[in-house]
């Protein structure tokens, strides 16, 4: 029976900052090292030890992974990286505070870039310098696959091409298969995997450093699905992320405002 684990990275700096992170290539924290050094551990306790692995071409996904792998004895194995497991492009507000964002732009809007499916932030200019064009990772890509800013809608088109020609091959083989990436990235793969609907992924929040074991039967449809080390720890983790820096006086009920996707 084919086994997919996904891994979401740890804490990055950008985050402690509270800052749009996306496609700027931030570390991790410490607190995020360890994040990933436990969900390997975690791992080796279930028994799951990957034979192949893939992940984004950004440093806080790839050292999350290499922190697992070190843990699980299998830095060994081989690694695929592609653009197309990036996290969220964020347009022009990469590299912002996003209570200060949130406070030029008003509520409504600010919660529009965040949380739609088909609303992007604006767009960078092609000679802004965090144009991806200018990242020497990106320089074979063809320039019109290159973003200047997503919502999760355009992470999905560009993520499900990947899973389908990356990603299913190994699971095909039989292979215990781990793929360490980010939010929205990780989401586009759970809904296409869960079939979940447009209005309820954006709601989805996908915990640091907890893996999300996925048994699939020999057409890749899921059997099981569970986070280690138990479901519970991991939603009472997916909640303390989504309630972190609730709420100020400004803040309406029941949003957050820190971006559980700028963890990733």
């Amino acid at each position: 029976m084919p086994t997919l684990v996904l891994l979401r990275h740890g804490e990055s700096e950008w985050n402690l900052a509270n800052r749009f992170t996306g496609w700027a290539d931030v570390d991790l924290t410490p607190t995020g090292e360890e994040e990933a050094r436990q969900a390997g551990r975690w791992l080796a306790d279930a028994g799951l030890f990957p034979d192949v692995a893939h992940t984004s071409l950004q440093t806080r996904a790839i050292r999350t992974l290499h922190f697992a792998l070190e843990e699980l004895g299998r830095v060994w194995i081989p690694v695929h990286k592609a653009w197309r497991l990036n996290e969220r492009h964020y347009g022009d507000l990469q590299g912002l505070d996003k209570s200060e964002t949130r406070e030029k732009y008003g509520d409504n809007q600010f919660m529009l870039w965040r949380r739609s499916f088909d609303v992007p932030p604006p767009a960078l200019g092609a000679d802004d310098e965090r144009h991806p064009r200018y990242d020497p990772r990106y320089r074979d890509l063809a320039p019109e696959v290159l973003p200047a800013t997503e919502c999760l809608k355009d992470v999905i088109v560009r993520a499900i091409p990947y899973w389908q020609d990356g990603i299913v091959p190994d699971l095909r083989a039989g292979k215990v298969v781990l793929v360490a990436a980010h939010g929205n990235s990780l989401r586009a793969l759970i809904k296409h995997l869960e079939d979940i609907s447009d209005s309820d992924i954006v709601g989805l929040n996908v915990p640091t450093g907890f893996p999300r074991v996925y048994e699939l039967d020999d057409e890749l449809t899921k059997v099981s699905a569970h986070y280690l080390p138990d479901d519970e720890t991991a939603a009472r983790a997916a909640e303390a992320v989504a309630n972190q820096g609730k709420k100020g006086p400004e803040e309406p009920p029941g949003e957050p405002t820190t971006d559980p996707d700028e963890l990733s």
